[in-house]
């Protein structure tokens, strides 16, 4: 199998962001709940296309990593702004930071403040 040119390659981005809830949410719970939400929001076919995968997720404070191609950051931001409810309690995602590195945005959950 041949590999893609890097110039023929998706460009990622990674997206740093905290998690509102009246409790702690497990990894399931919270990659259950973008991905409904993002489905409703833009339909199975678009949801789809935007490579969505979930790379780091802390339980303690809460907050993490969404991988997503650069021409779908529109879009993702739009779907997380949806969430509503994880479960039957109230939550809210706030994007903290958009990063074209993973190890920037690691940086960026570390210190919110110096990015």
């Amino acid at each position: 199998m041949k590999h893609l040119k890097p110039t023929l390659r998706e460009k990622n981005r990674y997206v740093a962001f905290a998690l509102n809830c009246g409790r702690k949410c497990s990894r399931d719970e919270v990659v259950k709940a973008v991905w409904n939400t993002v489905i409703r929001f833009l339909g199975e076919i678009n949801a789809g296309t935007l490579s969505l995968w979930v790379m780091d997720w802390d339980d303690a404070s809460q907050r993490g990593i969404l991988k997503t191609t650069n021409k779908s950051i529109k879009d993702l931001r739009l779907g997380l702004t949806m969430l509503s409810k994880i479960g039957e309690n109230n939550a809210s995602v706030n994007v903290m930071h958009v990063s074209g590195t993973l190890k920037k945005a690691r940086e960026s959950l570390l210190n919110p403040k110096n990015v």
